[in-house]
């Protein structure tokens, strides 16, 4: 059976390259700030670290406050270095916040890292294992139906046939005052009625012409005779 060729993957040579780069950058910057000997090549080794953690903990737990924080600081660090040495900064005569930084920076990675190991999102619960029996939840209480409620009866609409006969209306009264204009009102209405027709009018059609009620009509019928 043949073995297969070795392959160069390309996106693993530029990740070494890269890598390479960054690492003596940053043992040069550490060494241009006091650290000299084995203590400059730890810093950058800190750095990568760091980095990776982070990266690590965004892929496995997903993305994070924490995790996001730390990534950046790393990143930042070692972006920074392959800046400064790129001929912004005097390495010669380093300034003080450089030294501040890289004296400060071995607590700083060991904050991130001890919080990036230890600190875990909440778990999810783990089922129990297999033979245990799992106690059934509490029966629920099954409540008693509520009653319908009835339905209200119509209204009965009463109809002209079912209402009561209202009882007559009551005379009128012997010599009710009629007002003269009203009288002398109908009188001309009459004769009208008796040009037209050549008849008397009637108290029924005198009272549809005045509008007024029958008593009223008969008390006027009664005065133009």
């Amino acid at each position: 059976m043949a073995r297969p060729a070795f392959r160069v993957d390309a996106v693993l040579v530029q990740a070494v390259i890269a890598g390479a780069l960054s690492f003596a950058h940053l043992h040069e910057l550490a060494d241009a700030a006091g650290q000299t000997g084995w203590k400059g090549w730890a810093y950058p080794i800190s750095v990568d670290l760091l980095l990776v953690a982070a990266w690590r903990r965004l892929r496995s737990d997903g993305p994070s406050r924490l995790a996001w924080s730390w990534f950046l600081i790393a990143l930042v660090a070692s972006l920074g270095a392959n800046v400064a040495t790129a001929g912004f900064l005097d390495l010669a005569h380093p300034p003080a916040w450089l030294r501040f930084g890289i004296a400060g920076w071995p607590a700083l990675a060991f904050l991130g890292g001890t919080l990036l190991a230890h600190s875990h999102t909440a778990d999810a619960p783990e089922p129990p294992p297999p033979g245990l029996a799992v106690p059934d939840p509490a029966p629920e209480v099954e409540q008693e139906p509520v009653p319908a409620p009835r339905p209200e009866p119509a209204p009965i609409t009463a109809t002209a046939e079912d209402a009561p006969a209202l009882p007559p209306a009551p005379p009128a009264p012997a010599g009710l005052p009629v007002p003269a204009a009203l009288v002398d009102h109908a009188r001309k209405l009459a004769a009208d009625h008796h040009t037209r027709t050549g008849s008397p009018i009637d108290t029924e059609t005198l009272r549809a012409r005045l509008g007024v009620p029958p008593h009223l009509a008969d008390a006027i019928a009664a005065q133009l005779v």
